[in-house]
């Protein structure tokens, strides 16, 4: 099998830690650390209730949840079965709706209440999500159609329809530490158009080839914002390679130095479908059960098969999610 990050062959001296026993293995263990992260979602859950007039930043919710902003918007999903946007829309949409019904403030009014920017805005929004304008419901008082009743959370178009006994059977997860690290990379803007990602990828394997460092290097994938929020213009991905080697970066290359670090790992074998089922398989299921929370840094994407890295019709990978244990844990004291 191969292992990626893991071949000290191709790293250097790297320990590897391997945690075999499953989460499920130790009593009570599963349920605690469900709850812990129902709690800290809890306060956000309420912190946002309180300030539905205002655009919440992300840092601020993440602060509140004590999450790293990395990873706060897949674990806020995991837990309350919402994306953050859809549900702050809803929370804003109930509350103008309760406004509408039992109040006699104006549109504007009610609008700027609820976190609006404006009537027109929000009539937009309350036709969007009640199939009905604001001056309507507030004559007739009904709703007849509700899009935001309908499934909340619907599974990701990419995701392979899975149950959850299917998913820990494909997808085992190990935990592993890596030591530090120099990296040279390649940052990329607007990665959504995948063109601007494959040249960079390309760039990376010749540049690493003349430098005689790609067959012991490490190949993979950084994302350093959340493709759910990010405007798609300013989505960055950066295209990495790791070395035990000196190497000198070319033009338009950064060189950075990553920590030693743990990390869960799935590896996984297939199309984009099956990628995207594994991120979520990791982050609802096993993070959220698990006696880990997110470490503050971003999530990697490492391409096991280094020479077919930018035939996207089929992947070789292990997705690693770094993690640490929570702050209660650290100090000594349990959960």
């Amino acid at each position: 099998m191969a292992v990626g990050l893991l071949d000290a062959d191709r790293i250097g001296a790297i320990e590897v830690f391997c945690d075999t026993m499953s989460i499920e293995s130790v009593p009570g263990q599963k349920s605690r650390a469900n709850s812990e992260y129902a709690q800290r979602i809890n306060r956000v859950i309420d912190y946002l209730r309180g300030n539905l007039d205002r655009q919440v930043k992300l840092e601020e919710l993440a602060k509140v949840a004590c999450f790293s902003e990395f990873h706060f918007h897949r674990i806020f999903g995991a837990i309350s079965g919402e994306t953050l946007n859809n549900f702050t829309n809803r929370l804003r949409l109930e509350k103008a709706a309760r406004l509408l019904r039992y109040s006699d403030q104006n549109l504007t009014d009610i609008a700027l209440e609820c976190g609006f920017s404006s009537s027109a805005t929000f009539s937009r929004a309350f036709r969007s999500g009640y199939d009905t304008s604001p001056s309507q419901f507030r004559k007739s008082g009904e709703i007849k159609k509700s899009k935001i009743c309908k499934e909340l959370f619907p599974e990701d178009k990419y995701g392979v329809p899975m149950s959850a006994k299917e998913k820990r059977s494909a997808f085992s997860v190990r935990l592993i530490d890596i030591p530090e690290r120099q990296v040279a990379y390649i940052r990329v803007t607007n990665a959504f158009e995948l063109d601007r990602v494959l040249a960079a990828l390309k760039t990376v394997i010749e540049w690493a080839k003349s430098q005689d460092i790609f067959s012991q290097g490490i190949l993979f994938g950084m994302t350093v914002d959340d493709p759910h929020v990010t405007p798609k213009h300013l989505y960055r991905y950066e295209v990495c390679l790791a070395s035990s080697f000196p190497f000198q970066c070319m033009e338009g290359m950064s060189k950075l130095k990553m920590p030693a670090m743990r990390y869960a790992v799935i590896e996984v074998s297939g199309d984009i479908h099956k990628v995207a089922t594994a991120w979520d398989y990791l982050y609802r299921d096993w993070l959220i059960n698990s006696a880990y929370e997110p470490e503050h840094a971003p999530a990697l994407e490492v391409f096991l098969d280094k020479e077919s890295a930018t035939d996207w019709s089929h992947f070789e990978l292990e997705l690693c999610l770094p993690i640490r244990k929570p702050a209660e844990m650290r100090s000594g004291r349990n959960l």
